[in-house]
């Protein structure tokens, strides 16, 4: 049922599925159940779409209440509709779980909606949180987890009676620290599951803690970009052939669900370093350079998933990589958007190592981390634009150079065959073909890029999306220890149980096993990427320049003997 509310902070929307409010701005909410946090209205202006529900004070009729009923505050405490934003603004929150199909058309047959399921319908047993909030556990679409509700009626004065034991929350309710739900987790507000179906562990490494390997590593192929059409050529899309090693079958896949899968890795693993997908284009997709560097990145972004220890074990890149058939797809989708075990309930499935780790001695290896990657963002921006420059050269003024040259040379021998008692025919030859080999040299230039330094530009496109994101990954760990420290000080106050506080520590070990061990693989994949690259440029640069040397070989001896 649609209710009406009042904005208490002005938002910007940052992409077509939400809409922008402005402060004291009367809304329209078509379902109070928020999604993340986001709600679907509509504004004053006739717009409608998502924003965050916390921004908005619902508005109660006084017959069923005293005062005015408000949604969470941003220095609310941490429920079911706390906001957890996309990280970055391609992401989209559970696609096709509340959209009418005509508002984000571009699903069309491939999805279907997915139903939200409405925690209030069910009775549950209820527990407590380990910071004090109560939940309750209830039946979910999974027989093997539960999840907590919202709270209900009468459990307040339980949680307002353990008030001042609690560790504040951060008042920027969009940090990367509370929407990913770490916050919410390092205070004890995600409760243990029952039962957890999947499990990832991070085992103790030579250089420190590290993702466990996957048991079946595999490879996948994507080959045959194809342009097809639909609905009797209205539409037209690429379609790729992609081909997993471990099954050797092939399933076709455009690029919207290539993209459908990335927002559920960002929305799932809140702190492994998802790589950006290449980037959209809305005119000139077809022309025949845009599909093949497409096909270039999404192959590397593939390498990238396959290679990774947890992403390449996740379900739903199975069911991408596997399912052929309609119906069968439609079910997987369904089942991935419902996964349970995303943001902060992911952590809960993480196994860390017994082995114990001064927090001051991971705070200071973060540190240098995030220096190192400071440093290497802009190593790699200050590299994409010397090779982009050299491109430009490559195209334009190499080519125009060596052909100012060739002319050159063919208008000495053309000057060489006016006085016709005089020229000199093997040497007007020689010099006429020196003239067309620098011709050729520059077009060999003009079409080296394609070789060398157009892979290589993909390579560091692909790790600038990857550094991107470790900044937001980083600042879950600096939020988790200033908890840390915030509830052992509490402790020594007396204004926090010892256990309590020991359990914040035990929760910011598990956020910081996980974040070395993305560090450790991300310093192992660039090692292995970044050989290969300088490999593989530094071979073709040899070989253009083998070729550059042949052609002038053989024009020199065009000479001899004469």
């Amino acid at each position: 049922m649609s209710v009406k509310g009042v904005a208490i902070y002005t938002f910007l929307s940052e992409n077509k599925e939400e809409i922008s409010i402005q402060e004291n701005e009367e809304v329209v909410i078509f379902d109070e159940n928020s999604v993340d946090g986001w709600v679907l209205g509509e504004n004053s202006r006739g717009e409608r779409g998502l924003f965050p529900k916390s921004y908005v004070n619902i508005i109660r009729p006084r017959s069923d209440s005293n005062v005015t009923d408000c949604s969470i505050s941003p220095a609310g405490s941490l429920g079911n509709d706390s906001p957890h934003l996309p990280s970055t603004p391609n992401t989209s929150i559970n696609s096709g779980q509340i959209y009418d199909e005509d508002y984000y058309d571009d699903w069309d047959d491939w999805d279907d909606r997915s139903t939200v399921v409405d925690d209030a319908d069910h009775t549950n047993t209820s527990g407590t949180g380990a910071n004090g909030h109560v939940y309750q556990a209830q039946p979910s679409s999974n027989p093997n987890v539960y999840y907590r509700s919202k709270s209900v009626p009468g459990q307040d004065g339980m949680a307002s009676s353990r008030k001042g034991s609690m560790v504040g929350r951060n008042l920027n309710r969009f940090s990367s620290f509370v929407r990913s739900g770490v916050e919410a987790f390092v205070l004890g507000d995600v409760p243990m599951m029952a039962k957890i179906a999947e499990s990832y562990t991070i085992e103790m490494g030579t250089l420190g803690p590290q993702w466990k390997a996957n048991p079946r590593p595999f490879v996948c192929s994507i080959e045959d970009p194809t342009k097809q059409t639909k609905f009797k050529g209205i539409k037209t899309y690429i379609s790729y052939r992609v081909t997993p090693s471990h099954t050797g079958r092939p399933v076709y896949r455009r690029y919207k669900h290539f993209d459908w899968l990335y927002n559920r890795l960002l929305h799932k693993f809140t702190v492994i370093s998802v790589p950006h997908l290449p980037e959209k284009q809305a005119t000139g997709r077809f022309e025949e350079d845009f599909i093949e560097k497409r096909k270039r990145r999404l192959v590397l972004w593939m390498n990238h998933m396959t290679s990774h220890p947890v992403l390449s074990q996740y379900e739903g890149f199975e069911h991408f990589l596997m399912c052929a058939d309609d119906k069968q797809w439609k079910l997987g989708k369904r089942r991935a958007e419902k996964d349970e075990m995303v943001g902060a309930h992911f952590m809960l499935t993480l196994q860390i190592p017994g082995e114990h780790q001064d927090l001051q001695d991971v705070e200071e290896r973060v540190d240098n981390f995030k220096t190192f990657a400071k440093k290497m963002d802009d190593s790699v921006l200050q590299l994409t634009h010397v090779a982009s420059e050299l491109v430009r050269k490559h195209l334009g003024g190499f080519r125009k150079e060596f052909q100012r040259l060739g002319n050159a040379f063919q208008s000495i021998s053309h000057a060489f065959t006016l006085d016709p008692p005089y020229r000199s025919e093997a040497l007007n030859n020689a010099i006429s073909h020196t003239g067309r080999t620098y011709e050729n040299i520059g077009e060999m230039f003009a079409e080296q890029p394609k070789y060398d330094l157009f892979q290589m530009l993909d390579k560091l496109s692909l790790y600038q999306g990857l550094l991107a994101n470790f900044p937001d990954i980083i600042h879950l760990q600096k939020g988790a220890f200033a908890k840390v420290k915030e509830s052992q000080r509490m402790s020594d106050e007396g204004k926090m149980d010892q256990d309590e506080a020991d359990g914040i520590r035990k929760r910011c070990r598990t956020v910081g096993f996980a974040l070395q061990a993305e560090m450790s693989h991300f310093h192992l994949q660039r090692e292995v990427d970044f050989k290969d690259m300088m490999q593989a440029y530094l071979r073709e640069q040899i070989a253009f320049y083998q070729r550059v040397v042949q052609q002038l070989e053989r024009t020199l001896r065009m000479y001899d003997g004469l």
